[in-house]
């Protein structure tokens, strides 16, 4: 699977934009969402080839809005990497369970990230 539309999902300016200037840099074009009622709403209308994921965001949170889109018909097929400060064993046991294809602690690790949307 090639890999080239790729959604951010992220409550931090910050976030949105260290990952967006990563992944641009490296060929790849980026959209945005704010929450997890965006990102939603985003996956479905731009069908990207990979959503990164936040978890704590305001309203939904990324567990809820992963379980949501790799349950929904449309999304199902879209691999989620959750990108969170969330570090514990559990955190990530239960991201995975939620449908999550991977799962990386903040700070990400740019080369990291990179491998593995390339091994995707």
């Amino acid at each position: 699977m090639t890999i080239r539309k790729i959604l951010v999902v992220d409550d931090s300016p910050t976030e949105r934009y260290v990952l967006g200037e990563l992944l641009t840099s490296n060929g790849y074009q980026v959209i945005t969402a704010e929450n997890g009622e965006e990102g939603i709403a985003k996956a479905r209308s731009e069908m990207p080839d990979l959503i990164l994921m936040d978890v704590v965001m305001p309203g939904l949170n990324g567990y809820q809005a992963t379980r949501t889109l790799t349950r929904d018909p449309t999304t199902r097929s879209i691999p989620v990497i959750v990108c969170t400060t969330k570090g514990q064993e559990t955190d990530k046991i239960w991201g995975l369970r939620q449908g999550a294809h991977d799962y990386m602690v903040k700070p990400v690790n740019g080369p990291e990230l990179l491998a593995k949307i390339a091994a995707l």
